[in-house]
């Protein structure tokens, strides 16, 4: 206890000051008055600036926000849906775990969408992009040009049955041709379509697989090799079948072509 009293008699030249500061900061804040912290605003005011700034401004945030929303358009409105559900059917059918990983099945999906979807990119950049960046078009008309692309490539994917359902459960009017149909309904049909064939040619990938499978496990049991796992034995001959028939060739060629 006397050495704590002699080391506070040695610094108080130190921590008196700083105490003293602490406490005056604190009564400084304290006898504020609320109506002075209530009148605090924030506010964004354009002030003298030109109009063409303002719509330069709203252009930058325009294209901030519609790329935010570029990876949800690509899955709802591109083929990525139906190639990547068929690459992730296609790992699964041989058996390989995590080979090829998922950034390559994403990014080899990436890269077959903008091929499947280069011609609707061109007419969406000639139609709308170019005439618009050059002032010939307004906003709202340059929007539906560029939309008319892409609804006829959903459109020509799209099974009449499912969109029938979405304008079944929207309860909207029946349409009299497709460009009655809204976009908010063409969206959803047109995933629902994707996933359908996607599923479709998952199944087809599956049976070479599925019969090498029952193959050796039917081997090993004649063999009473009961304990032996049959993945570990089928997958070098899943893999040999895939190599020889040049499986990436194919899957990849058949993808492309279903889109035509």
């Amino acid at each position: 206890m006397k050495a704590l009293w002699r080391w506070i008699k040695r610094n108080i030249h130190t921590w008196v000051p700083i105490v003293l500061a602490l406490l005056l900061i604190a009564f400084t804040l304290g006898a504020t008055p609320r109506s002075h912290a209530r009148e605090l605003k924030i506010s964004i005011d354009v002030g003298d600036t030109k109009k063409g700034d303002v719509a330069i401004v709203l252009q930058i945030l325009f294209l901030l926000t519609l790329l935010s929303l570029a990876p949800a358009l690509l899955i709802m409105m591109t083929s990525f849906t139906r190639i990547v559900v068929v690459l992730s059917f296609l790992r699964q059918g041989l058996g390989t775990q995590q080979m090829p990983p998922g950034q390559i099945i994403i990014a080899l999906s990436l890269f077959l969408t903008l091929s499947v979807m280069a011609p609707v990119w061109h007419r969406i950049d000639t139609t709308a992009l170019k005439p618009y960046a050059a002032g010939k078009l307004p906003r709202d008309e340059a929007l539906k040009l560029a939309l008319q692309p892409l609804r006829e490539f959903m459109f020509k994917q799209t099974r009449e049955k499912d969109l029938a359902l979405m304008i079944s459960l929207t309860h909207s009017p029946r349409p009299k041709n497709k460009s009655d149909v809204p976009t908010y309904i063409l969206i959803p049909a047109f995933m629902m379509s994707e996933l359908k064939t996607a599923f479709q040619i998952g199944f087809l990938i599956y049976i070479p697989f599925l019969i090498i499978d029952m193959l050796v496990a039917s081997t090993l049991m004649s063999m009473g090799m009961l304990m032996l796992p049959p993945i570990m034995v089928s997958l070098p001959f899943k893999l040999l079948l895939f190599v020889l028939a040049d499986g990436w060739n194919l899957v990849v060629g058949s993808l492309i072509s279903s889109f035509r």
